[in-house]
């Protein structure tokens, strides 16, 4: 397995800065965000001259640009028009991954927070048209696309991600596995997680937290972050925090999964939490490199 950086632990960086930082850590990879206005990743909009800008700096550090995330939500939406539209976009940054010999790119399961009903599984069925559409496209560039477990999505948990993909059926169209997203909204453990999403899982997200003390139920208004007010754990740096790594790392690795695995630093959401990338992103990255060097000792 490989270790990238994800841009979202560094908000207060340049995305050239995050390149040079990650490589200075040792790490082999960087994903990226995608998105308006984000100091550390660049637009949706962003041109093939600044795409191939990002490409030779990570290429001069020895940095693989491994992932793409976007924040596109609306696949499942049932106004054909919006639909279209954020499909029209995913295809945009297809068409950036490809510039830049991104292998993936993350995907939201649609927008379906958790007072929504789908009654007649009109927004699923959306859904899946969508993944099929832009899966076609991704895979005429060479790009595939990773539905992550995540909240106010209609993959939530293990379950309903294996049952999408499984319903999707696209060589294009795979799994982003998170176990700390499906922690913190009580969904499945390590252990049914990874068997659930077997033959799924194309690449994993790093991270950790703890629980707080005398919260309610989780609840999220936004699809893309837990506001402040309505959050039920802390973030910690990875090793620091309640989720078992080296026994997750083990699973994966008996399921055949030897792929990337992103630090999802969230200091972009919650600073108060972690300290600079530099010193967190780091100690996380040499956590990992040690339980895969420990893993790989006990499988000789």
């Amino acid at each position: 397995m490989k270790i990238a950086g994800h841009t979202m632990g560094t908000p207060e960086l340049s995305l050239l800065e995050a390149i040079d930082l990650f490589a200075d850590m040792g790490l082999d990879g960087i994903e990226i965000v995608v998105q308006d206005g984000y100091k550390s990743g660049f637009s949706p909009a962003a041109g093939k001259e600044e795409i191939i800008d990002v490409k030779k700096a990570a290429e001069r550090r020895g940095l693989e640009i491994v992932c793409l995330t976007p924040y596109l939500s609306h696949y499942n939406s049932l106004d054909e028009q919006v639909r279209q539209q954020e499909v029209k976009q995913l295809k945009k940054i297809i068409d950036q991954a490809q510039n830049l010999n991104a292998s993936f790119i993350r995907i939201y399961g649609g927008s379906f927070k958790g007072n929504e009903q789908d009654p007649n599984g009109e927004k699923r069925k959306r859904l899946v048209q969508s993944m099929r559409e832009a899966g076609d496209y991704a895979a005429k560039a060479g790009v595939t696309l990773i539905i992550e477990n995540h909240f106010n999505t209609m993959t939530v948990t293990a379950t309903e991600t294996a049952e999408i993909l499984a319903e999707i059926n696209h060589p294009a169209v795979k799994s982003l596995y998170d176990q700390a997203n499906l922690a913190f909204v009580g969904a499945e453990k390590y252990t049914k997680a990874i068997p659930m999403q077997d033959g799924f899982i194309a690449l994993v997200h790093a991270k950790d937290l703890v629980f707080r003390e005398g919260k309610g139920p989780f609840k999220a208004s936004s699809v893309s972050h837990v506001s402040e007010d309505e959050r039920t754990v802390n973030s910690r740096v990875i090793g620091q925090g309640i989720l078992p790594w080296p026994e997750i790392l083990k699973s994966l690795k008996e399921h055949g999964f030897d792929g990337w695995l992103s630090m999802e630093y969230e200091r972009r959401w919650h600073p108060q939490d972690l300290p600079h990338a530099s010193e967190g992103m780091a100690e996380g990255a040499r956590y990992l490199r040690q339980c895969l060097k420990t893993l790989e000792e006990e499988t000789e």
